[in-house]
């Protein structure tokens, strides 16, 4: 029996601020930072799991607090009980009844549960010798179905359906694994969009980020209309016709005003607009969805769990779906929400703009392609050019695309001599 011994959390914060990486219009000076979790056995083998909650500075001693709240859940317990049944491991921490009160099934305790539940994962992977992508997309669909929390979706995704999704991908999910493996996963960059980069940088950036294969850009807009028009006409004018250029408002405006400020920038060619208002107002973001058509409205990196994204399915409110690695209860929660994506035949691109996030989210969208949605047709993955050193397993990108891992894990361990340096003491 190998026994879990130790929790440990680390508060870990970088200084993006001070080079204005990250900035938008909402979150004017991020620190990419992470709550930390580092899962322990006393297994000879030596594996851990590692996982985390990606914040941008203040509140991440918060998150820790959470995680550490959780350490009862499983210090003592046996390692094989836990990561044998993933589903039931994953309804035990949700369906915490004193836990639940806080959310429930939303915030900061939610998160904190992700961040477990993701370190179990990689620690699942790691014994098992596997990338989490292909220890996922190498389940029978009823192993898949039962990793699944249905509660709350059956009224728009059944056991049923998940199943026939499923065994409708069978068919190829070799040739699809051995596609990845030779080319990897379509990917787009935020490296040239943020708020706060001169337009010398910006045209910098962009014309790099083309010479590197992306077929699509992205930047950060909703700061001041004038600005906008004047730095989208920069990045079409630096990247042609043929590069696909998104934009993210990072929840800034309300409904008319988003429906408005996206008339003037629609000449540009938009491939979205992202998060334009409340990650929560599902009515508002449905009414911007009529008004800026054909421009695609997406969002989803913080939305709190999986019937928030039914409901914005149901509703039509999205066209484009963004899972983010670290927002909802963990893989067992993503994984539902990817079925739900194709149910409603909406493509799936994940966020992935902070410290770990391309590392980690990169692993959903490859075992979506191989045993879920079978398909890349319009989808990307939001490749940001930052902080990657600090992990034991960085992401490798390509022209323009991911390369698909292979080391064992879930891609979210970082070097111990990086979580030493940039651990968070707090001021006296």
């Amino acid at each position: 029996m190998t026994t879990i011994v130790a929790l440990e959390t680390n508060d870990v914060r970088f200084p993006t601020s001070t080079s204005l990486d990250g900035s938008d219009a909402m979150n004017l000076d991020p620190d990419y930072s992470a709550a930390y979790v580092r899962i322990v056995t006393d297994a000879e083998d030596g594996l851990e799991g590692h996982a985390f909650v990606f914040t941008i500075g203040r509140g991440n001693d918060v998150q820790v607090a959470a995680i550490k709240a959780l350490s009862d859940h499983v210090v003592g317990r046996n390692a094989e009980d836990l990561l044998q049944n993933m589903g039931t491991t994953w309804r035990e921490f949700v369906w915490d009844s004193q836990l639940r009160w806080l959310g429930p099934e939303k915030g900061v305790m939610h998160m904190a549960i992700g961040a477990v539940v993701n370190a179990l994962w990689d620690l699942k992977a790691k014994r098992a010798g596997l990338p989490l992508w292909q220890l996922l997309a190498r389940m029978t669909p009823e192993e898949i179905v039962e990793l699944v929390d249905f509660r709350y979706l059956t009224d728009a995704l059944t056991p049923e359906d998940a199943l026939q999704i499923l065994r409708n991908a069978l068919p190829g999910r070799a040739e699809r694994e051995a596609q990845l493996l030779a080319s990897g996963y379509p990917a787009y960059t935020t490296t040239p969009g943020w708020l706060g980069y001169s337009d010398e940088k910006l045209v910098r950036l962009a014309r790099e980020a083309v010479a590197d294969g992306f077929s699509m850009i992205k930047l950060k807009v909703g700061g001041n209309l004038e600005d906008d028009i004047r730095r989208m006409r920069i990045a079409r004018e630096t990247v042609g016709p043929d590069i696909r250029i998104g934009t993210d408002a990072n929840q800034r405006w309300g409904v008319s005003e988003a429906i408005e400020w996206m008339s003037h920038l629609a000449e540009f060619d938009v491939a979205w607009i992202e998060e334009p208002t409340s990650p929560d107002d599902v009515l508002g973001h449905a009414a911007i969805s009529r008004g800026v058509a054909p421009i695609p409205v997406a969002t989803g990196e913080h939305m709190a769990n999986r019937v928030m994204f039914k409901q914005f399915l149901q509703a039509d409110a999205l066209q484009v779906l963004q899972i983010d690695a670290s927002r909802v209860a963990g893989v067992n929660e993503n994984v539902a929400i990817l079925l739900l994506a194709a149910k409603f035949g909406v493509p799936v691109c994940p966020h992935a703009g902070g410290v770990g996030l391309c590392e980690a989210v990169q692993h959903f969208s490859m075992f979506d392609f191989v045993a879920v949605s079978g398909s890349t047709e319009g989808r990307v993955i939001e490749f940001v050019d930052h902080l990657h050193e600090h992990f034991v397993t960085p992401v490798v990108i390509e022209d323009g695309a991911y390369r698909a891992p292979t080391a064992p894990g879930a891609g979210s361990e970082m070097h111990a001599a990086s979580r030493a340096e940039f651990e968070f003491t707090a001021r006296g």
